[in-house]
Order: C-alpha cells, then structure tokens, then sequence
C-alpha cells in the first residue's frame, strides 16, 4: 500500500459505499474531494464537505496511518492549519490541532471494494513483468487505448520542445541555427550525435549562413571544424579543404575540435561522420532558407523530396579521405528522414506554432499516421503483447507510455492503469 493509491482512491471516489462516518461516528459526505496538490502542502485543496449538519471548505491531507502526521511534524506547520479532513488506511491515533480539538478523520480500509485491491495489488507487486499491466492490457477498449495514445503523443511532443525551447533561448529566438544544430544532432545519430552538436556549436551561425552558399567553403568549414583536415593525406580534395579551412579558421578565430570525438567503430560506412558531414552540407547549401520551406510543408512526400540530396562527387566514391570506394550516391534514405522529421523537424515546428498561438495538431498526426512505425525492442516487446505499432504515431505514444509510465509504474496517472484497476 502507498499514499498513491489513497490519493487515487480519494480523487476519484473509488468507494465500496457512500455511508461515510468519521473516527468519531459523525456522518459525512464528500461533495468535493478538492484539487490535487503536487506541491508542498496537504494533499488536496478546496475540499467541500459536510460533517453532520455542519458545511466544511478546506484542506485535506492523506496518510498510510494516523500517526505519520507527527511523522512528518505537520503538527508545527501553518500550511495544515486550513485541514478539515484527516484521510487514511489505518487510524492508530488521535490527531489534534493547535487548538486542541481532534481533527476529523475518515477510515479507507474497509470502504475500498476488494476488486480493486487485488488489481492493485496485481499492478504494482507483479516484478517479474515487462510492464505492470502485461497480463490485462490487451482487455482495454480501443476508445480509451486510441483517446489515451493521442495524449501520450502530445506529451511526448511538449517535452522534446520543452528541451528544444532552453536551446531557443540561449540563440536569441533564432529558430534558424536551433534547425542546424538539432539536425546536426540527428545526422550524428545516437553514437555521433554529441559530437556533431558540439560541432554546430562551434560555429556561430552567421558564419554557416555566409559559408553555406560556397559549396567549397561550406565542406571546408564543417569538416576542418569537426578536425578531419588536421592530418596530411595525399589526396587532391583534402589538400583544397585545408588551405580553404586554414583561410577560414584565421578570418573567423575558430578553434578545432578533435576528431577524436567522432566514432567510427562498429558502424555502417554510410553512417559514417564523414558521410553525414557531407550530407549536412550538401543539404544547407541547398536550401539557403530552410527553415521557412519546413514550416511551410505539411505533407510527408514533400518532406522527402525536400531531403532529396546529392553529396559532392569525391563522396560518392569514399567513405573517408584516405581511401577510395565503389561509387553510390549516398543519399538520404526515408527511414533517416523520418527520424529527421520525428525528433527535430515536427517538434521544432510545434515549438514555433506554438509561440504564433496557431498550433496545427492535426497536421502532426497526419504526417506521423502516414510514417511507417519505428522499429526496437521496446516496440517488439509491445509486439509481443499484441499491441502493435501501425505507424510513427503509435510508436512515438508506446514509447511514451513504457517510459514515462510503465517504468515508473505510474499507473494510477494512467487510463490503461486506471481501467485495469477497476476492471471487477
């Protein structure tokens, strides 16, 4: 048992029967059960109340036993001076206020239906599953599963811009060079992708704007910045990038990052940093005002012809400077670009909607619905219970609720959790 469920129970009115009495045998009826307080202070406010005849507006504080309201010194603290109620499991003492009078307490032991106690019990002293509830919610009706997926999505979506918008600030609202540094991020991918912020970084962005319509100057730029042109390889290519950043790390006083901090080790050739250098380049010289042609787009299929790219000619027969390869073009493929679209285009679109006050949520959905479902093994596991993810927004939602509910078994702040836990 935990102070979470006695607050669920009181919140909702999870009761076996409404004859309510007090410790003290004194009839009550709850009319409110007041506004839950995730702050310092009792655990619910403006509550409403009628103890016999008498009309009570005021605070409600939920403990295990009587006794933790010493426990927590709540005797010596003005906040709970407003309480009127007492709420918990087991009574085994009386508790008094300042005043001397006994406040009023109310018993939940037996007034909780059995039911729910053994779901309860099933949910949150199960070890050994995968997620609280893998044994029953597959039981859900797809109305509440379908209303509660959309919700865990834009949850999902507030976070990623919450993070997006401490980045906003610290460039002055320039969504801008918020777009190369996100996505230079995401061309790095998980192994790489600390290291290529770092390289967005080490640029102011007036810089990249000047140098992005050279081609040259651009790659010379990016891959001198990332420390690529440090070493002395004979290739014609290298040699032009070098003088050309030697040029550019005096006229703008830059300094080098080691490219020691870029990993190779154990990954595909066309995920290789010097590969998605090449790639980010190719795209912003491209598109000179990117930002404003990604806000303008709603619809997949114009996001991937928006990422339709060709790497400079030396790239399409190497993988690195120092040796050549069998040509490809090295495109960017879709599952990349969705990647793209889900972890920095459509949050920092939402972001920016959001400070015009004209947020399209629909607009999201669609482009998500229409994505195919990423693939791990949290989605396989989901698989596994048949649940399956159809598209990008289903798994984007299944991640949210495996991460931010089940792991942290907040069950009872779930619709799943809480139509489990009153299934009879």
């Amino acid at each position: 048992m935990n102070e979470g469920f006695l607050h669920y129970v009181w919140k909702y009115k999870i009761f076996s029967n409404v004859n309510f009495k007090t410790t003290d045998n004194e009839h009550l009826t709850i009319t409110k059960p007041g506004l839950h307080n995730k702050n310092a202070g009792p655990d619910f406010l403006n509550t409403h109340l009628k103890i016999e005849d008498q009309t009570w507006i005021g605070n409600v504080e939920i403990h295990l036993k009587s006794s933790d309201w010493y426990l927590h010194n709540h005797e010596i603290d003005v906040n709970y001076d407003a309480v009127i109620l007492h709420v918990v499991w087991e009574h085994d003492a009386a508790i008094f206020m300042k005043n001397n009078k006994a406040i009023p307490t109310l018993v939940l032991k037996n007034l909780v239906d059995e039911s729910v106690l053994n779901n309860y019990r099933k949910l949150f002293f199960t070890p050994t599953s995968w997620i609280p509830c893998s044994n029953s919610i597959t039981t859900v009706d797809d109305f509440t599963f379908s209303n509660w997926k959309e919700r865990l999505f834009f949850e999902r979506l507030e976070r990623k811009s919450d993070e997006i918008n401490i980045l906003l600030q610290q460039e002055n609202n320039n969504f801008e060079s918020v777009l190369f540094q996100l996505l230079a991020k995401n061309f790095g991918l998980k192994i790489n992708g600390d290291a290529f912020l770092r390289l967005a970084q080490s640029v102011d962005f007036s810089i990249i704007k000047k140098t992005s319509f050279n081609e040259k100057e651009f790659s010379a730029l990016l891959f001198g910045q990332a420390g690529f042109l440090e070493e002395e390889i004979e290739d014609e290519y290298h040699k032009e990038l070098k003088i050309e950043y030697k040029y550019l790390k005096h006229k703008y006083n830059l300094e080098t990052i080691p490219n020691s901090q870029f990993s190779f080790f154990r990954m595909r050739p066309n995920n290789f940093p010097t590969i998605r250098i090449a790639q980010l380049v190719s795209l912003f010289q491209k598109h000179q005002n990117l930002f404003s042609k990604l806000i303008d787009i709603n619809n997949l299929e114009e996001f991937y012809e928006l990422f339709l790219i060709e790497v400079n000619p030396f790239w399409k027969t190497h993988y690195n400077f120092e040796s050549e390869s069998k040509s490809s073009l090295k495109k960017l493929t879709n599952s990349f670009i969705d990647l793209l679209i889900i972890n920095t285009i459509i949050p920092l679109k939402f972001l920016y909607q959001k400070s015009k006050g004209e947020v399209d949520e629909a607009s999201f959905l669609e482009i998500l619905e229409n994505m195919k479902s990423e693939k791990n093994s949290i989605l396989s596991k989901f698989s596994e219970l048949k649940i399956k993810s159809k598209n990008a927004f289903d798994s984007q939602a299944l991640l949210e609720l495996k991460n931010n509910y089940c792991a942290p078994k907040r069950c009872l702040e779930c619709a799943i959790g809480k139509v489990v836990l009153n299934k009879s």
